[in-house]
């Protein structure tokens, strides 16, 4: 029976790493688009990967110039949503953002197989909570220590299912499943990120974060552990900057100043960078043909990669 109840034990947090997890970095700060230089004198590089998305831009570094173009004209349709011929800021902004998003997209693929049991294109809250869970959900989590983590884990998967299931019936879409395990790339999901983040932090309860609970939830000295420095400097920034009404607590709406910034929107400057270097008309977007008339700011190819190399290689000397 020891025997069975330990596998039980082992089975149940192999399942549990499948649950949400706490947020192991509060802050969510927007990932820029490449980790490249934004510098068009020495070449396009961070241009194709806002563009395209990093993976992609390198396909295209073994393509002729003839090859990058076709390619390119036919993502220009794609990015024509209206079809009205043009390519406006909103248009190429959604781009980028997409682009951009395909990790995510990556991410939820590999987990939507796990959860859709029936294949019906969705995945109801049962069919999480009982891949998730459901060995030990008729047992109360009997065969586990800590019964009350495990409880606690469910009941944030329900409250966050629940919240990305916007029409309220129950089956997450895969955009709602995205928002499930991505909250903080969605509006909707904010205030949960946030509530979420005062659930971890706040122990004593009382729904705020006082300065122990702050520290705490950085550093936790161990046996006769001094204080480094940086503790004393994030003191001082909880007094001085993230509790803003100066009563001794983040509340929610600070802990949302904190947590959620509200970063510059690197696919906004983006977008108005390639139209502003490829209007020549200057009325605010783009066609096809000014589009193709500078392709090489957009795509890469096996020309452009290799004199960009030669000139790398002669600011290097």
């Amino acid at each position: 029976m020891k025997l069975l109840r330990s596998l039980a034990s082992i089975c149940l947090l192999a399942a549990a790493a499948l649950s949400v997890p706490t947020q192991e970095k509060r802050v969510h700060h927007q990932a820029d688009l490449s980790d490249r230089a934004h510098d068009d004198s020495h070449g396009f590089k961070y241009d194709h990967e806002a563009f395209l998305g990093k993976e992609e831009a390198k396909t295209f570094g073994q393509l002729t110039p003839e090859e990058s173009k076709d390619k390119l004209a036919m993502i220009v349709v794609r990015i024509d949503t209206d079809k009205d011929g043009y390519i406006s800021h909103a248009e190429l902004h959604h781009w980028i953002k997409h682009r951009q998003r395909r990790y995510i997209e990556e991410n939820v693929n590999k987990h939507w197989k796990d959860y859709d049991k029936n294949q019906d294109g969705k995945i109801a809250w049962e069919e999480y909570k009982n891949t998730t869970f459901g060995f030990y959900l008729g047992e109360e989590f009997d065969d586990v220590e800590d019964k009350a983590t495990y409880r606690s884990m469910l009941k944030r998967d329900e409250r966050r299912f629940k919240t990305a299931d916007r029409d309220g019936d129950g089956m997450a879409t895969r955009e709602e499943f995205t928002a499930f395990l991505h909250p903080e790339e969605f509006d909707y999901m904010k205030d949960l990120v946030v509530q979420e983040t005062v659930d971890d932090i706040d122990k004593n309860g009382d729904g705020k974060i006082d300065i122990n609970e702050y520290i705490g939830d950085m550093f936790s000295p161990e046996n006769g552990e001094s204080e480094p420095d940086w503790v004393q400097t994030e003191k001082e920034n909880f007094h001085e900057f993230r509790d803003t009404n100066k009563d001794g607590y983040l509340h929610n709406d600070e802990v949302a100043h904190w947590v959620l910034p509200g970063d510059v929107d690197h696919a906004d400057n983006e977008a108005k960078h390639l139209i502003q270097e490829t209007d020549t008309d200057k009325d605010q977007k783009i066609t096809k043909k000014e589009i193709l008339a500078n392709w090489n700011m957009f795509v890469g190819s096996q020309v452009t990669n290799y004199g960009e190399d030669l000139t790398k290689r002669h600011d290097e000397l």
